[in-house]
Formats: structure tokens, sequence, C-alpha cells
């Protein structure tokens, strides 16, 4: 009995003398006030954060001090529309008959540490080759480093439609995908395809509701799902706990959509006042990915970049959707922060922020939109996306205020997530 309460006394006294860090702040953007804090210090234990004092509190003999008086410190940003497996080059479609599944994992691992780096500690895949799961477990695992993954897996589409990846290629090669593949058509097909989702391991759903830009097919922008498809998928994806997001450019495919009951709309690019009405009444997310556009726009300029069939719709497509942003934004849709990179080089997701700010929503609510409202959409606003005790602990650094001059978003100094320091300039 004396030596079992000995062993009890023991653990107490290591446990009351974890090694905790200690983070001075000379600014500190908490997303959850609309300013920046001065001189604040974060403590962190294991993984969360225990503590946020005023003041530059003084650490105790055994535990560790990271100074950053010098920067602005916010939570981890998070990043809700990446494609993580891929990144944009001229003529890429031409690699879909050459590129077999581990070249594929061997690249994502640069991209997830390219985009960890750039300060994003979360991030939600929205459709690959289904490497993105495994590529998810192995951060997890601490095979590899990379930020935290909310993966959809394969996308689910039509036949022909954005997300049918054999579009462009000869029959003999195209076959007939089915929902295993990632192509459904009809009510029961769609409810296949969602639960091989489930038994591949996703995370969410992720659906091509209109044409789309890169896809190697004429349109574009029109429905490619019926509502009664799309009111399908969303019933089963509730019976698994599944999430929504819906990709959609024109109006009618986004209003079919929301009114099906997804949590997000991609993209919105040809959104009209119905759509807005609608995101509004059902309380639907919206994520614009405005970089993705003016990048896709700039790169259909140069000869040769994409195929001919993509080119004009790239021109068509990427210019508007800031624009768009500008629109919704007004109106009071709920909008969290989105890329689409992959479409973009990795790592520049900071451009997001300026073209943001740019459409006219206030620095700190841009960062907010990166942090607590994409907690929110990802339903995990429980343990991310602000700077308070018991969240866990993502916490970046920048060199500069951003809500002076946004551009420092390119600038991150400092990243910890999980409670441990990746990068520390």
């Amino acid at each position: 009995m004396k030596k079992i309460l000995l062993i009890c006394i023991l653990f107490c006294v290591s446990f009351a003398n974890a090694q905790k860090t200690y983070i001075w702040c000379g600014k500190l953007i908490d997303a959850v006030s609309n300013s920046t804090q001065a001189a604040k210090t974060i403590i962190v234990e294991g993984n969360k954060i225990v503590a946020v004092k005023d003041g530059y509190a003084t650490p105790g003999k055994e535990d560790q001090l990271i100074d950053l008086k010098a920067k602005t410190v916010m939570p981890g940003l998070m990043d809700m529309h990446v494609h993580i497996e891929s990144q944009t080059k001229r003529n890429a479609q031409a690699e879909r008959l050459t590129t077999e599944p581990q070249d594929i994992a061997f690249k994502s691992v640069n991209f997830a540490y390219t985009t960890l780096m750039a300060g994003f500690t979360t991030v939600r895949d929205l459709g690959g080759s289904g490497v993105n799961i495994s590529l998810r477990n192995a951060i997890n695992s601490g095979v590899i480093t990379g930020p935290r993954i909310y993966t959809a897996g394969k996308t689910i589409a039509t036949t022909g439609g954005h997300g049918d990846n054999t579009n462009g290629l000869k029959k003999v090669w195209a076959g007939d995908p089915g929902p295993a593949e990632g192509v459904a058509n009809g009510p029961d097909e769609c409810r296949k395809a969602v639960r091989q989702r489930y038994k591949d391991g996703a995370d969410l759903i992720k659906i091509t509701a209109t044409g789309g830009v890169l896809s190697q097919a004429k349109d574009g922008a029109g429905a490619q799902f019926t509502e009664e498809e799309i009111k399908a998928i969303v019933e089963t994806a509730k019976d698994y706990g599944f999430k929504i997001a819906a990709h959609a450019h024109g109006a009618e495919g986004m209003k079919r959509a929301i009114r099906a009951g997804v949590t997000s709309i991609e993209h919105g690019t040809f959104m009209d006042d119905e759509a807005i009405e609608l995101f509004k009444k059902y309380g639907t997310w919206y994520v614009p990915t405005i970089v993705a556009g003016k990048a896709t726009g700039d790169s259909a300029k140069i000869p040769g970049y994409y195929s001919a069939i993509v080119t004009p719709k790239a021109l068509a497509t990427g210019p508007h959707i800031q624009a768009s942003f500008a629109k919704a934004y007004k109106a009071g849709v709920k909008i969290a922060f989105g890329t689409d990179a992959g479409v973009y080089a990795h790592g520049k997701n900071y451009l997001e922020f300026q073209y943001m700010t740019e459409a006219g929503m206030p620095a700190i609510e841009t960062i907010k939109a990166a942090t607590i409202s994409a907690a929110m959409l990802l339903g995990m606003e429980d343990m991310l996306g602000t700077i308070q005790p018991g969240k866990l602990a993502d916490i970046i650094a920048v060199d500069g205020d951003p809500l002076q001059d946004i551009t420092v978003m390119a600038k991150v100094f400092f990243v910890m997530k999980d409670g441990k320091v990746y990068k520390n300039n």
C-alpha cells in the first residue's frame, strides 16, 4: 500500500512539473477580438494551450521560452480548399497516362511540407486520386511533415462532368467509371458513391455540381447533377457524419446544391442575387478561391499552357471570382478562406488575403475567415481557430502587423502545430 502511495505521489509531482512552453507575443491576434493585443504570453502544455496571460510571464526553470516579442502571433491558418496531391504545370493532362499513384505520393510530400511552412496548419483537401487519404494518415502518424488534413478522397461527379478524370481520353482507355471511381448517375449510384468514400476513409464529401475550368470538357459552368441526385448525396452523407463541399461556378448548379443542403459552395463564380439569398437562407458557407481564378486566367494567356478546350474556360471564368466574392461579402454571406492550392503553386496561399482585402473585406476579417470561420466550417471550432485555453496549440507568427499591411502574411516566421514547433526563423 505504501509503495502504491509513493508511486502516486511521484506521478503527481512529475505531472505538476511537466515542461510547458511560454510564447512571448509582441502582438497577438487571437481571432476572438477584432484587433491586435500587445504584450501577451501563450502557455502551451503538450498539444494544448493552457493559458493566455497579459504581459511577458516568466517561465519556470524547466520550461521552454520562445521569444516572439518582435512578431505578430495568431492561430494556425486554415485553407478550406486545396489539392495537396498535385501542382499546376504546362500541359499537365498528358501526365495522366504515365503517372502512377506512388509518383503522386512522392510529389505530395513536398506539397504538404510547403503548405505547413507557409503557416497553414490545417487544410481541407477537396479531391484527388485517393493518395490524399494515405498522405493524411502518414502526417497523422508522424511519418512525414505536413498540415492537419481533412480530405474528401475522390471527388464525386457525373459521367463526363467536372471530376470525371476519363474526360479527354481515348475510348479504349476511358472505360465507363462508376461510384468506386467517383462517377455517379441517378440517386442510387450517388448513395453508393458516398458509401464508397466512407469505405475509403474520407473525412468529407466533395461533389462537382457544375462544370469546371481545368477538366477536359467543354462546359465550365452548367449544372451537372439534378437536385434529386444532390439530395441523395446529402441525405447519405449525413447518415455517415459527412459534411459536403460542392464545386459550383454556374448559378443554377449552385442553387440546386444549396437547396439540397450542402455545407459549402466552392468558387461561386457566376452567383446571382437569388443564389446569394439562398446562401443566407440556408446558412451555406462560401469558399471563394480568388487566387485560383487569377492564376488560371494568367496561365491561360501563355500559349500551350492549357489544352485548347481548357484555355477559353480559364479566360472566361477566372476574372469573375473576385467580383463575386465582393458581392457575397457585402450581402452578408458566410465566408471561409480557401484558395484551390495546386491550381497555382503551393505555398502562395497568402495571396488570397491580399485579394480579399482588395475586394473590400477588412484584414482582420480575412484572418478570421482563415481561422475561426474555417474551424466552424469543419465543425472543429471547439478545438481549432482561436488562441484560447483548451484549444489545440496551432500557432504561427508573421514578421509585421497584417492589420496594417496584409502582405506580411507572406512572411511566416514561426509555425507550431499540435504543440510541436516546425519552423522558428
